[in-house]
């Protein structure tokens, strides 16, 4: 369908051409790889995981930025129905998110501490729209080789890296709200942190148990955005997973009473957090609240609504 007509391609290596299309097409694929190799990490969250789960990614990282870089000389040769084939990529990368969602949802269900529907889609999300920033670093790299020469190509391919690094991603718990350490409190069956009410806890061992071990956190939002970010069980479900993925947790399957939780204060809109970890280190403990991820699908900013607007304008006029 892209009709690349092989001979002009060799005819044009061997007159010297400057805006080949082969080069572009490859500085465009290597560039797009590029992006893909600097967005693929395996961290504490084992996901992808090696080796099989990052070939996956970058096989069709390669795919990706094949698309991208051959839908630039397609266009020059005024084969637009070669664009189809960007569509018919969207719509297997839809797949893949699809696949994502699946294999992470099943693997939620072994876990201690679940990552919830929440992070998982949000995980899913974000390899979807990798693999769309990978098209647009190799699209945009085979343009600029195919319209300016190869130097410009090779500029605008190290432009793409810093877009894409700079995508790649979102922003952290630490730029809506601070994080302190408070008191894990047991008031007869009672378990507070600071003044927050967490649960009732009834066995004299669980007792026990969260006296030596317990460890609070409170959240103090930054502004009713903040507030209502942090009310979503989403995103405080995957506070939770960090938390007990990298300081680890203390319990087993069947003993609800020593499950982590976070728990709102619905007056001030505070969020407190509850855990056993195995290592009870409060600093490290602040650190991983503060780099969590926002969910894009927790986000919540009412005061951007309308109503909010014109009330704020009214109190300032």
């Amino acid at each position: 369908m892209f009709d690349l007509n092989l001979n002009h391609i060799w005819s044009d290596l061997k007159a010297g051409h400057p805006h080949n299309v082969l080069f572009g097409i490859l500085l465009g694929v290597a560039f797009g790889v590029i992006a893909r190799l600097l967005m693929l990490r395996t961290d504490y969250r084992q996901y992808p995981t090696y080796p099989h789960g990052r070939i996956i990614h970058i096989a069709l990282g390669v795919i990706a930025a094949a698309l991208g870089a051959v839908a630039v000389p397609a266009m020059y040769k005024k084969d637009f129905t070669a664009i189809t084939f960007l569509t018919l990529a969207a719509q297997q990368f839809r797949d893949v998110r699809n696949m994502e969602r699946e294999t992470l949802t099943k693997i939620d269900s072994m876990e201690l501490v679940s990552r919830g529907s929440t992070y998982i889609e949000g995980i899913a999300m974000v390899f979807e729209g990798r693999n769309y920033l990978v098209i647009l670093s190799a699209l945009l790299t085979s343009l600029a080789s195919l319209a300016l020469g190869l130097p410009f190509g090779i500029v605008m391919g190290l432009l793409s890296l810093l877009l894409v690094n700079r995508l790649k991603s979102g922003k952290s718990i630490s730029h809506i709200a601070k994080a302190e350490i408070a008191p894990v409190v047991i008031n007869g069956p009672d378990l507070l942190v600071g003044d927050i009410y967490i649960m009732n806890v009834g066995l004299k061992e669980n007792q026990q148990i969260i006296a030596e071990r317990g460890l609070g956190i409170i959240l103090k939002p930054y502004n009713p955005n903040g507030k209502a970010t942090l009310s979503n069980l989403g995103q405080r479900q995957a506070i939770l997973f960090d938390l007990c993925t990298i300081l680890g947790v203390y319990r087993d399957d069947g003993e609800p009473a020593l499950i982590p939780m976070a728990k709102l204060d619905i007056k001030d809109g505070r969020l407190a957090i509850f855990l056993l970890p195995h290592e009870k280190d409060p600093g490290k403990a602040i650190a991983v609240v503060e780099r969590a991820p926002i969910l894009e699908s927790a986000v919540r900013m009412p005061t951007e609504a309308s109503v909010n607007k014109r009330e704020g304008e009214r109190q300032h006029g």
